[in-house]
């Protein structure tokens, strides 16, 4: 299965219209928040709409950039995992909307807690998992896992979420698709999952990812940044 992996579109509506060959090669799209542009939150539903027309199937969260009764936008379009747990073609979907509190200055700034509490159905549904492990799992946060590749600003700091470096430590999804640091486009690993953080396509940045099942058993096939 093929996935486009996009987020931080952040209204550039043309840079969703770029893209037309490749929502057409891919078999579902996952895109990880941040609609709006910075403090233009009516900026938001424009591009949702826009982005529901590419494809139509669409597994999304909100960033910290849109207000955060936008995920009911995103729900009426049947097209969230924050704070669900999806099933589509024998893989999982669960997700976590908004970014860690820094600066006050974007609408859905979250605890620590708060983002990896979007991941409750999950832990209460362990004993579900296949192989007793998350392995058909791509889970889908806005706010990238502390100490990886894909949190990483200028100066070197990792400013990634604690608590959902721990839930990938504990849960070992198959993959993780992260955005919000717009610096830090990188595939990394943490143990058994794969981590993407596409860039933000507002500048033009995106990402593939390709899965298999071999034997009742998931594996990313590729994993790859590209640009427009």
């Amino acid at each position: 299965m093929t996935f486009l992996v996009i987020s931080d579109v952040h209204g550039n509506i043309a840079m969703l219209d770029k893209l037309d060959a490749q929502f057409r090669a891919v078999d579902a799209v996952l895109f990880g928040g941040d609609f709006a542009a910075f403090n233009k939150p009516e900026t938001g539903l424009p591009a949702l709409e826009a982005l529901c027309k590419k494809h139509e199937t669409i597994f999304a969260v909100i960033g910290n950039c849109d207000e955060p009764d936008f995920r009911a936008e995103l729900e009426r379009k049947d097209i969230s995992v924050e704070g669900a747990l999806l099933f589509h073609d024998g893989l999982a979907f669960a997700g976590s909307g908004g970014g860690s509190k820094f600066s006050g200055d974007t609408p859905n700034e979250r605890s620590d807690e708060d983002l990896a509490a979007d991941f409750a159905l999950v832990e209460q549904s362990t004993g579900a998992a296949p192989h007793g492990r998350w392995n058909n799992l791509i889970a889908i946060m806005h706010n990238p896992p502390k100490d990886t590749a894909c949190d990483v600003i200028a100066g070197g700091m990792h400013v990634g979420s604690p608590a959902l470096r721990r839930f990938i430590d504990v849960h070992q999804p198959l993959a993780v698709i992260t955005g919000h640091i717009h610096e830090s486009a990188a595939v990394d690993v943490i143990g058994q999952t794969t981590l993407i953080n596409p860039g933000a396509l507002f500048e033009g940045k995106y990402a593939r990812l390709s899965v298999a099942n071999d034997g009742g058993m998931w594996r990313v096939t590729d994993a790859s940044l590209a640009c427009l």
